[in-house]
C-alpha cells in the first residue's frame, strides 16, 4: 500500500429517526495456502483536499410489513434490527439479500413498493469470536436469473472460505464450499466478493494480522483473488495457476468496476492512510513495506488517501455519474470520489457525515442509493436514500 487526499470535516446534520422493523426469522480446515474446490458444473463466464458536504437528509421513515406503492422522496429504512449488516447483493427482480455478520443469517428484502415483508432465508455455518470474522460478503453473477446461485464469504474456526448456495423457491439451500484456506484472524479477514465484467469472481482478502502474508505469493492473505464459479484460478491470471490477481494488500474491503471496466478497491490502512486503489493484474500495492503514497516504483501508489480517522473504508460502488462512492466506518460518512479517464481522482467530498454512524456497504439501486449501517448495537439498518444524499448526479 502506499501519501494523498487529505480531508476536512463537515458540519453534522441532524440524525434521522432510527425506528426500524426487523425480518421475520426463518430456519435455517485447511491450511492458509490451500484451496478446496467444489463440484459445481463449470459454466463459462458470460488528491486534492476534499470539501465538506452540506447535505442534510430528511427525517427517516420506516418500511412496514406492507410498504406503500412507491417510496417517499426521503430516506426509508428497508430493514432494521440487524447485528452488523455487512453486505448487500441485489437480485435481478429488484429485491436484495443482506448478510448479518454476527449471526450468519441472510435476509431477503422485497423490492421496495411491491408489498410483502423481509424474511430470514438461510444461515451460513459461521464461527464467531470477538473481532471481524463471521458472515461477510455476498455476490450474485450477471446470469443469476438462469443460474440462481448466491456466493458467500464467511469465517470458520480454521479459515475464511467461499460457498456457492442455491437459491430456490425464495430460500437458500445447503452451502457448497468452492474455495477455502483464506487466512482468518481476529482482525483483517477481508471478505468483499464481487463478479467482474469478465464473469469471474473477485475476492478481497486480509492478512489476518500476519503482515508477512501480503508479500508472499504462496499465501492467499493480503490479496485480491480472481476465481471461477467452481473455485478454480481464473484463466489469464498473472501468476500461472495461482488465484492471485494482485498482492501487497493489508485488508481489502470494497470492490467495484467503472464503465471502462477498471477495478477499484478500498483498503484499510494501519495508523496513517486509508486508500482507494486502481487495481491492475500482477501489481504489488506495497503493504507492509509502505502505507499510503511512497513514490516507490516497486509498488503501486493509491489514487487517493485519507487519514484513518476520516475514512476506514468498507464497501464501494460506482455511481450513475461515474464517481466512486466509499462507505466509511470510522469516518461515519460516504465519500464521493470523481475519477478521471487517466486513472487520477478529483476532489473528494464527504456526505452523511455522522448521520447514520458507521456505514458498511453502499449500492446504487434504480434512482436510489442503499447503505447499511455497522454500529454493532443490534439495531443496524439497510436504508434507501435519494441520490442527492450522497452528492450523486
Amino acid at each position: 500500500m502506499a501519501l494523498g487526499a487529505t480531508a476536512c470535516t463537515s458540519s453534522t446534520p441532524e440524525a434521522p429517526s432510527t425506528s426500524a422493523g426487523s425480518s421475520t426469522a426463518g430456519t435455517s480446515s485447511t491450511s492458509a495456502t490451500s484451496t478446496a474446490v467444489g463440484t459445481r458444473t463449470a459454466v463459462p463466464p458470460s488528491t486534492a483536499s476534499p470539501t465538506a458536504s452540506t447535505t442534510t437528509p430528511p427525517k427517516t421513515t420506516t418500511s412496514r410489513a406492507t410498504p406503500p406503492p412507491s417510496q417517499p422522496a426521503g430516506p426509508v429504512t428497508l430493514l432494521g434490527g440487524l447485528d452488523i449488516a455487512w453486505s448487500v447483493a441485489v437480485l435481478p427482480d429488484g429485491s436484495a439479500l443482506v448478510s448479518e455478520r454476527n449471526t450468519g443469517r441472510v435476509h431477503h428484502v422485497p423490492k421496495p413498493g411491491t408489498g410483502g415483508r423481509s424474511t430470514v432465508v438461510g444461515r451460513l455455518p459461521i464461527f464467531r469470536t470477538e473481532g471481524e470474522g463471521g458472515l461477510l460478503g455476498l455476490a450474485v453473477a450477471a446470469d443469476f436469473a438462469s443460474d440462481p446461485v448466491v456466493y458467500a464469504y464467511y469465517t470458520t474456526n480454521s479459515d475464511n472460505r467461499i460457498a456457492a448456495v442455491e437459491w430456490r423457491d425464495g430460500r437458500l439451500g445447503e452451502p457448497e464450499v468452492i474455495f477455502s484456506g483464506i487466512p482468518s484472524g481476529r482482525r483483517h479477514n477481508g471478505g468483499r466478493i464481487a463478479f467482474g465484467p469478465d464473469g469471474y469472481l473477485y475476492v478481497g482478502t486480509g492478512e489476518a494480522g500476519d503482515t508477512g502474508l501480503s508479500q508472499n505469493l504462496d499465501s492467499l492473505g493480503g490479496k485480491i483473488l480472481r476465481i471461477t464459479k467452481e473455485g478454480e484460478p481464473a484463466p489469464g491470471n498473472p501468476f500461472g495457476g495461482s488465484p492471485v490477481w494482485s498482492y501487497g494488500h493489508r485488508n481489502v474491503q470494497g470492490l467495484a468496476w467503472d464503465s471502462r471496466k477498471r477495478l477499484w478497491a478500498s483498503e484499510f490502512g494501519q495508523n496513517t492512510w486509508d486508500e482507494l486503489n486502481l487495481i491492475e493484474a500482477g501489481k504489488n500495492y506495497g503493504w507492509p513495506e509502505v502505507e499510503g503514497r511512497e513514490g516507490n516504483s516497486d509498488f503501486v501508489d493509491p489514487v487517493a488517501q485519507w487519514p484513518t480517522d476520516e475514512m476506514s473504508p468498507s464497501g464501494i460502488a460506482v455511481g450513475p455519474d461515474g464517481a466512486v462512492y466509499m462507505a466509511a466506518l470510522r469516518g461515519e460518512s460516504v465519500w464521493r470520489v470523481p475519477v478521471n479517464a487517466d486513472g487520477t481522482a478529483g476532489t473528494a467530498t464527504r456526505h452523511l457525515n455522522r448521520t447514520y454512524g458507521r456505514i458498511r456497504d453502499i449500492h446504487f439501486v434504480g434512482n436510489r442509493v442503499w447503505i447499511t449501517t455497522s454500529n454493532n448495537n443490534r439495531a443496524d439498518r439497510l436504508v434507501s436514500l435519494p441520490l442527492s444524499a450522497v452528492g450523486a448526479r
